[in-house]
């Protein structure tokens, strides 16, 4: 049970940092790209990668 949570917990911090990715508007195109390409290719490592790394050059409507 708790697998199944975590794994549901993991799937949707995947999409909130794959569409904040696609939004981030503090982002170059070119960057954006190589972000949205790295969070869809490696999904949980590449979405904290990002998150540390990608998520806090520009501010988003999303709330983070």
């Amino acid at each position: 049970m708790i697998g199944y949570i975590i794994g549901l917990l993991a799937t949707i911090f995947w999409i909130w940092m794959l569409i904040h990715a696609i939004t981030n508007k503090g982002l170059a195109s070119g960057e954006k790209v190589v972000w949205v390409l790295v969070v869809i290719f490696l999904p949980l490592l590449g979405s904290i990668i990002y998150y540390f790394l990608g998520k806090p050059k520009g501010g988003s409507s999303m709330g983070v």
